[in-house]
């Protein structure tokens, strides 16, 4: 093997602990996102219910009306 092989072999290996350790990076932050999202459906669903109910409570105090 050259001299410049193993150059190249060496900038290869450490190209390659750099992308692994940017992969990990992404999949924490990628975890972080997911986790949020699921939260922010939740808010939504309850937000929904909230809805519903005031429309309902609303119906009813206005039929109660006439």
């Amino acid at each position: 093997m050259t001299y410049v092989g193993m150059f190249d072999e060496i900038d290869l290996s450490h190209k390659f602990r750099k992308v692994r350790r940017d992969n990990r990076g992404l999949k924490k932050e990628n975890k972080k996102l997911i986790d949020n999202i699921e939260e922010l459906k939740a808010d939504l669903a309850r937000a929904k219910e909230d809805h519903q109910y005031d429309n309902l409570v609303h119906q009813n105090e206005l039929k109660s009306l006439r």
